[in-house]
């Protein structure tokens, strides 16, 4: 049989994702008991559900789900794809019990155009599936792999100079293991077919037909660039098939730590981050929204501003800290439950909004004795934090890659100590219990006027770098 012609792949054809979710998974049903192991919950989503999000976040609207065992409890919990906003059909393969090349080819009459290749029980770091979905190459099938030393029952990968040589779970000689995303041609169904004439219908089979004919390439998820700015830290693309209770206690942990932010303030890194993890391992599982714990968060601060009009300084105070850890709950909840928003995207303007509220609300007080320099202490804070924030996004224009607070050694030092909300709130509460909380404007004015001055002349520094490589 003749083999088709090569494919092109394109982002702008990669609209759909076949997901394979017919098999019983055997090996965890001493922890599913009987369910569908896609429909294990795991921090408030399914597992089904997270590859469904996560392919989503990649621009992916369409899938297909071939289903067997459980395959009813399967569709009924998933449903249309209408409650995620996209689209879901449906395919039930008989032969479920077989191995999964056959659950491939039971969609084969629904791809004409090149496609996704997921895993039910595979949760995976969206940057994965958003790289090999760009990935503008000829070839049937593009497997992304990973550098890892092989564990019991890993699909092994030998790949040399991109193309796949052999792959399988008892070959001899591998440098990189499957991780179970595909980016795939309708050519694969071919492989599949021959494969299956052979008796052999693990799709790791047709796999291997396709690179006998130097048709199958290798995507190393390892070259993806692992620092995400808007984290300000290094995270490793990383990707778990969920096989076991253990895998699952690591995918949680995994996702948790991969919701915190890096490069943080002291108070943030050593106090604040495992609070903030507790709470959000706790809320995951609960019908709670990242929305709804702004709200609260909102609702605490404001009543720390009026708590300091009306003279309960230490009450007050207190309840800063309270709002410093709750104030990373709704991001870290957003990113854990792939449940980032619009609106979501204004929580760092509410927060400017209560911070500075506190420090006004203070010095309003504070005038009764000692009058318009406390107000004035309030009005440089303002001024000199908006001039640090302003500094900042100068230099995110100019410089994408990295935040200034990240960017070099002397940024990230000082982002340790710098002027922000969790410096202001210590210097307050030390304040309020000496009995000196004039002082504590004080102190954050001068505070806030050495970060303006740092950021300034850092952002001068490196944009005026810039300017002189241009010439």
């Amino acid at each position: 049989m003749r083999v088709p012609s090569l494919f092109i792949f394109n982002l702008e054809t990669i609209m759909k994702a076949l997901i394979i979710a017919a098999g019983d998974g055997t090996r965890m049903q001493s922890v599913t008991r009987g369910r569908h192991k896609s429909l294990m919950n795991l921090l408030g989503l399914k597992i089904i559900e997270r590859v469904i999000l996560g392919a989503k976040e990649a621009g992916i609207f369409e899938f297909v789900i071939v289903t067997g065992y459980k395959g009813k409890e399967l569709k009924e919990a998933v449903g249309d794809g209408s409650r995620f906003g996209v689209s879901i059909t449906f395919v039930h393969n008989n032969n479920w019990e077989k191995a999964n090349g056959l659950s491939v080819l039971r969609a084969k009459e629904l791809f004409n155009e090149n496609f996704v290749l997921l895993m039910s029980d595979h949760i995976f770091d969206v940057r994965i599936l958003k790289e090999i979905v760009d990935y503008n190459i000829r070839s049937s099938v593009v497997l992304a792999v990973d550098r890892k030393e092989p564990l019991s029952g890993d699909t092994k990968v030998l790949g040399k100079k991109g193309k796949i040589v052999d792959i399988g779970k008892d070959i001899d000689e591998s440098n990189y293991i499957d991780t179970g995303i595909f980016l795939c041609s309708p050519k694969i169904f071919f492989y599949i077919e021959e494969a299956i004439k052979e008796n052999k219908s693990e799709l790791a089979h047709s796999i291997a037909k396709a690179a006998k004919k130097r048709d199958a390439e290798i995507f190393d998820i390892t070259q993806i660039n692992s620092y995400i700015s808007n984290m300000r830290k290094e995270v490793k693309p990383f990707w778990i098939n969920i096989n076991s209770k253990e895998d699952s206690i690591k995918a949680k942990k995994l996702l948790i730590e991969n919701a915190c932010k890096g490069r943080n303030d002291l108070l943030a890194t050593y106090v604040n981050k495992p609070i903030e993890n507790f709470i959000v391992s706790r809320l995951a599982n609960t019908q709670i929204t990242p929305n709804q714990v702004t709200i609260l968060i909102n609702i605490v601060a404001y009543t720390s501003t009026f708590l300091f009009l009306g003279g309960y300084l230490l009450f007050a105070s207190i309840l800063t800290f309270i709002v410093s850890f709750m104030d990373g709950v709704d991001g870290k909840l957003s990113r854990v439950k792939i449940a980032s928003s619009n609106i979501g995207r204004m929580e760092h303007a509410f927060d400017f909004l209560f911070e500075h509220s506190w420090y006004i609300a203070l010095a309003i007080y504070l005038s009764k004795d000692y009058g318009i320099s406390a107000i004035l202490l309030s009005t440089f804070i303002l001024l000199f934090d908006g001039f640090s924030r302003y500094c900042s996004q100068a230099f995110g224009k100019a410089i994408k890659n990295r935040p200034l607070g990240d960017y070099g050694r002397i940024e990230r030092l000082f982002r340790k100590f710098d002027g922000r909300k969790n410096s202001y709130i210590i210097f307050i509460l030390i304040g309020v219990l000496l009995n000196t909380p004039f002082w504590s404007l004080v102190a954050i004015s001068v505070w806030s006027l050495v970060s303006a001055i740092f950021y300034f002349s850092r952002t001068v520094k490196h944009l005026h770098y810039m300017d002189y490589k241009k010439r």
